[in-house]
């Protein structure tokens, strides 16, 4: 089985975040890290390949910065087999349809190497700072492959896949034969630390650093110029201002703190 597992680096949520002059997330000035919800992504088909054996191979696959490498280093610490940042300066800014694009065409880049379509494309239920959640469909339709979508709980048999997906009102049990593209959900069960053999491993493992002229994108595709969506204006969140205390030394206490929620409208 092969099976492309595809990662974002995203801006630390702890840490200061902020916008280019352009209105495009800054991605290099800030610390960034793989995407929480990329790590269920990793697990599943690292645990995918536990069930299968050692014929089964996972390559994680990135766009981003330079910096980006560092989301691909820790899903080889976590255990995946190979890595792949595609990095190139027209592809910044990109919306939805621009990084579909480039990630198809990584895909099918991958598929060639290795003489056949991946079984299984993996993907977050979506990245940590655009939410999304559409690029997994994007990825399928540019692939020509069927997709099963937020999978909570993941069953393989052969060439057969069979995923659970809860909503709101109902769970569904979907079923699908390989080649696919599949998105998973965090409720598929905590990902796995890196441990420190793994963390050592993944400095001997294979990762490679490719452009848009290695898939053959024409760089006019991609990128804040050919985004059907941008950022026109963006300003920091106002800084915090004191609170109200309401003093209740005659009784009045109660009367005063619903006048002022009502002011607020919070009732």
């Amino acid at each position: 089985m092969n099976i492309v597992v595809c990662v974002k680096y995203v801006p630390d949520a702890t840490a200061d975040r902020r916008f280019e002059s352009d209105n495009t997330v800054d991605r290099v000035g800030v610390d960034g890290l793989l995407s929480e919800l990329d790590e269920y992504a990793v697990e599943q088909a690292l645990q995918l390949k536990e069930k299968a054996g050692d014929d089964t191979e996972v390559t994680a696959l990135c766009i981003g910065p330079e910096k980006a490498v560092d989301a691909v280093r820790k899903a080889l610490q976590m255990g995946a087999d190979k890595g792949i940042l595609v990095s190139d300066e027209a592809i910044a800014g990109s919306d939805y349809l621009g990084t579909s694009l480039v990630l198809a065409e990584a895909v099918k880049k991958i598929a060639q190497d290795i003489g056949k379509t991946p079984d299984i494309v993996m993907c977050g239920m979506a990245s940590t700072d655009a939410s999304g959640s559409v690029v997994p469909a994007m990825l399928a339709e540019r692939l020509d492959l069927p997709q099963v979508t937020f999978a909570a709980v993941i069953e393989t048999q052969g060439d057969q896949v069979r995923i659970k997906r809860d909503g709101d009102t109902a769970t569904e049990v979907i079923g699908a034969t390989m080649p696919i593209v599949m998105s998973v959900t965090d409720q598929t069960g905590e990902a796995r630390y890196p441990s420190f053999k793994g963390i050592m491993a993944a400095k001997k493992k294979p990762l490679e650093t490719w452009t848009l002229a290695d898939l053959g994108v024409d760089a006019e595709l991609v990128g804040l110029t050919a985004a059907t969506s941008a950022v026109e204006e963006a300003s920091e969140r106002p800084p915090r201002t004191a609170g109200e205390i309401v003093t209740d030394e005659d009784g009045s206490g109660a009367t005063a703190l619903t006048e002022f929620l009502a002011s607020k409208k919070f009732i």
